[in-house]
């Protein structure tokens, strides 16, 4: 039979390794384990299911990264954010997008940098999923996207050529965008959480209307391509809502 005081010390270490576990996960990923997914009732945000099933986009992405990447990430910022804005009721009544675009009107620096973060964690989330879809019904985009696409990089290919170049080249975390701006429309690319809505924050020439975004943090690629981030971005043309980024341009 087993001591009492040898069945304790176990039980800390076990808790020990643990709690050592969890201090390795990026802060988001411990803030959504501890809080778990799911939210409180009333608060301005809830996270959106995916529009597909998690291994659906597979090979390109597998199962388990969308299952991680969705279920805890993106929890995690909306968790983050629910809280900020339970101390800015007035903030939590805007759209998120209006929210975003202005938060140089936000005194609070502190307030300021999380909704920035977290907002941002979550509206890019949102809008990545929406950009994706399984192979079989990526499409391509439409007569008018595409002559746009033409005219402003060459050619498809040159367009490809140059977002994933953007990408690759997003050091450390961020994302690449297509953007439409003042017409036209650009490739862009912008660090951590931050996207093209964001005026007064990101480079005013970078300020435009997001038709298509990729998230190259590592947490998006790493289980299946490890530090391969352009092997990444070559699979991920395969997965493109194509309808859409195109039904994005149209409206634009």
């Amino acid at each position: 039979m087993k001591q009492p005081s040898l069945i304790r010390r176990r039980q800390f270490v076990k808790l020990g390794t643990l709690a050592a576990s969890a201090a390795l996960l990026p802060t988001g990923a411990r803030a959504a384990t501890a809080a778990t997914a799911a939210t409180a009732p009333g608060a301005p945000y809830a996270l959106p299911a995916l529009p597909y099933a998690p291994d659906a986009l597979e090979p390109h992405i597998d199962k388990l990264t969308m299952e991680i990447h969705h279920g805890k990430h993106h929890a995690a910022y909306i968790t983050n954010l629910n809280a900020a804005l339970a101390t800015a009721p007035d903030l939590a009544k805007q759209p998120l997008d209006k929210l975003l675009s202005g938060l140089t009107a936000v005194p609070d620096e502190a307030l300021r940098m999380t909704l920035r973060n977290q907002g941002g964690g979550h509206w890019n989330h949102d809008f990545f999923w929406k950009s994706l879809t399984p192979a079989k019904s990526s499409g391509k985009p439409s007569a008018a996207l595409a002559a746009a696409l033409e005219t402003g990089f060459g050619s498809m290919e040159a367009f490809k050529k140059s977002f994933g170049e953007a990408a690759t080249k997003r050091f450390g975390s961020g994302w690449a965008w297509l953007v439409a701006q003042d017409g036209k429309l650009k490739i862009t690319s912008s660090p951590n959480q931050d996207n093209p809505l964001m005026q007064g924050i990101v480079p005013a020439a970078d300020v435009g209307t997001p038709l298509l975004g990729l998230d190259v943090w590592e947490h998006a690629y790493y289980l299946h391509y490890q530090n391969r981030r352009p092997e990444y971005i070559a699979a991920w043309w395969n997965i493109v809502n194509w309808p859409a980024v195109s039904a994005r341009f149209a409206a634009v």
